[in-house]
């Protein structure tokens, strides 16, 4: 005879709701707890102490189950990293040879395009000017300073248009882009400056340094470092 399915035979268990399940009463009682009054005797700090542990037990099989459940995602996503890691190494070698190799021309042909252009626009301007001139010292009655000043306006723009071309071959050069680089050249006169323009930069430094090191051993001028019992 076949066993009658029950409600609920489909559905496999739920590593969450198993860690959490046994501590819920627990969960209901520290939240009715926590209404913003604070503990006033040592009765309610046994009572506190005594949900607390549940708590932090709660706290760890929810952890375990947790770890449980994303161990294999985790393997697996580790061994997919690996299987590519390989191949995406070697593209990055490659691509970075091919930068290197075409770099040093890209450089001078950007410098080369940029020095074309300076010059174009330096001619662009100074045909403009001659023209301006031209028509300024042109008299409506001498046919041939207006027909030079003429001459001269179409002169300043084809310059013009020579630097806007120059312009735009400048523009296209592909695969180059500006980064700002940085040297200290002075540590000293470096921390002067921050320490007179950007206290906000230095306070952030010396709190994070106390942080990190505060429990050396030696004391340091200025930190303050003494023990303090607090609840866990």
């Amino acid at each position: 005879m076949n066993t009658l399915a029950k409600i609920g035979d489909n559905n496999p268990p739920d590593p969450l709701d198993d860690a959490i399940a046994p501590y819920s009463d627990d969960i209901s009682e520290a939240e009715a707890w926590l209404d913003g009054a604070a503990v006033e005797n040592e009765g309610q700090m046994r009572a506190v102490d005594a949900l607390l542990k549940q708590i932090k037990a709660a706290e760890k099989a929810v952890t375990g189950a947790q770890k449980s459940e994303a161990a294999p995602l985790h393997d697996a996503w580790k061994a997919a990293l690996a299987r590519y890691k390989p191949t995406l190494d070697d593209l990055d070698r490659i691509k970075r040879g091919l930068i290197a190799a075409v770099d040093g021309f890209k450089r001078k042909l950007a410098a080369d395009r940029a020095e074309a252009e300076r010059k174009a626009r330096a001619e662009a301007e100074a045909k403009a000017r001659a023209a301006h001139e031209a028509s300024q010292r042109a008299a409506a009655s001498d046919l041939e300073a207006q027909r030079a000043a003429a001459e001269a306006q179409r002169e300043a723009e084809a310059a013009q248009i020579t630097a806007a071309k120059a312009s735009k071959a400048t523009k296209e050069t592909k695969g180059l882009r500006t980064v700002t680089k940085y040297e200290v050249t002075d540590h000293r006169a470096l921390l002067h400056w921050i320490a007179a323009n950007d206290r906000d930069a230095i306070t952030a430094f010396l709190d994070e340094y106390a942080r990190r090191n505060h429990s050396m051993g030696c004391q340091r001028d200025g930190l303050r470092v003494w023990p303090e019992k607090v609840a866990y």
